[in-house]
């Protein structure tokens, strides 16, 4: 972006927050893509089990405050915006509201770090279809680089995971199994992350990258990484193996105590606390198995941190820091990939 920024637009997933919104929001979620409405009704028992509230919102709320108030101890003065995907406040009545308040050009936080559709391309996606609908005025939106290796959320994550085995029994802290999880995808969205000549699979290499630094600065050895929140019909391959069969796989092995880091997620919203505190905690139960899941990263201070300090690095003012040996991408300008044929969605083709 060339010449001056006047905000920051944080840009999120959705999700309800009274019962009513539940059925509305996942039609939002999966208009498109022929999911049963027996599937539907089926997930919507898991928002109900929760009172029918998501905790994205109020979750993307707190660290909007957070990045405010880092802002304000460094003299930046830019407004923070929120704005979904999939439910209010819709990114698209979000981009008519800075319009209306005069912003003319905004930089973009996803809470996604990674690549590949789902977690990259589809934000590109919705800050197009935003600016689209309204129009002549809207601002210049740009959207800042992937961020799964920042050193900040390593940190962030490697002290969860040290305070999580804490919680374990002490007898079985030190043979504890390190377990990451990520929202798991079709194999063939995976083959198709990142630009047409990377060979594919940038989503999985991420996720397997970031675990492996997290397991080194939190001191594992040895760690799993697998798979959770799976969906779609059972005949469609998606990314394996999930959490649940993997607790099964390691009493097996004669694991007895587990420390789970979902270091696919940034925040405890519902997918973290439905698979993880209660799939899989009940799972590990029911085998004898201690159980520890470490916290996201949203609320500590360094995620707040993070944000503050990539809008720095957009605008010169503090040199870019990676942490890991497998590709991330830059930024994006109004909606049009950094790469082109970067990440396409599988059901287009590439």
């Amino acid at each position: 972006m060339t010449g001056p920024v006047d905000a920051l637009l944080l840009l999120s997933f959705g999700g309800p927050e009274r019962p009513e919104d539940v059925m509305p929001f996942l039609e939002n979620v999966t208009r498109g893509r022929g999911v049963p409405p027996e599937r539907l009704a089926e997930v919507a028992e898991h928002y109900l089990h929760f009172g029918g509230v998501s905790p994205i919102n109020a979750l993307n709320r707190d660290i909007i405050k957070a990045v405010e108030a880092e802002f304000a101890a460094h003299g930046v003065d830019l407004p923070v915006y929120f704005g979904n995907r999939n439910w209010h406040p819709m990114v698209e009545d979000t981009v008519e509201r800075m319009r209306a308040d005069g912003i003319g050009a905004a930089l973009v936080f996803p809470t996604s770090a990674w690549g590949g559709y789902s977690g990259c391309r589809q934000y590109d996606e919705d800050i197009a279809r935003a600016r689209a609908a309204v129009g002549e005025g809207a601002p210049t939106l740009v959207k800042l680089r992937q961020y799964f290796d920042h050193p900040l959320l390593i940190e962030a994550f490697a002290d969860a995971i040290r305070a999580a085995r804490e919680h374990l029994p002490a007898d079985r802290r030190e043979c504890a199994r390190l377990v990451f999880t990520a929202h798991s995808i079709p194999v063939s969205a995976d083959l198709a992350a990142g630009p047409p000549a990377d060979g594919g699979r940038l989503y999985s290499r991420q996720v397997a990258d970031a675990a492996r630094l997290c397991a080194a600065a939190s001191g594992f050895g040895d760690y799993d990484v697998v798979w959770q929140s799976r969906s779609g019909p059972p005949q469609v391959p998606w990314l394996e193996p999930d959490i649940v069969d993997h607790l099964e796989a390691l009493s097996g092995q004669g694991v007895d105590a587990v420390v789970v880091c979902p270091v696919g997620f940034v925040s405890d919203h519902l997918e973290v606390i439905w698979d993880l505190d209660n799939e899989a905690k009940d799972k590990a139960a029911e085998l004898g198995m201690a159980f520890a899941r470490a916290a996201t990263p949203g609320p500590d201070p360094r995620f707040a941190q993070l944000v503050a300090e990539l809008v720095a690095e957009h605008l010169g003012d503090a040199e870019p820091r990676r942490l890991g040996s497998v590709p991330g991408y830059g930024c994006t300008v109004d909606g049009a990939p950094c790469i082109v044929g970067c990440c396409e969605s599988p059901r287009r083709g590439r």
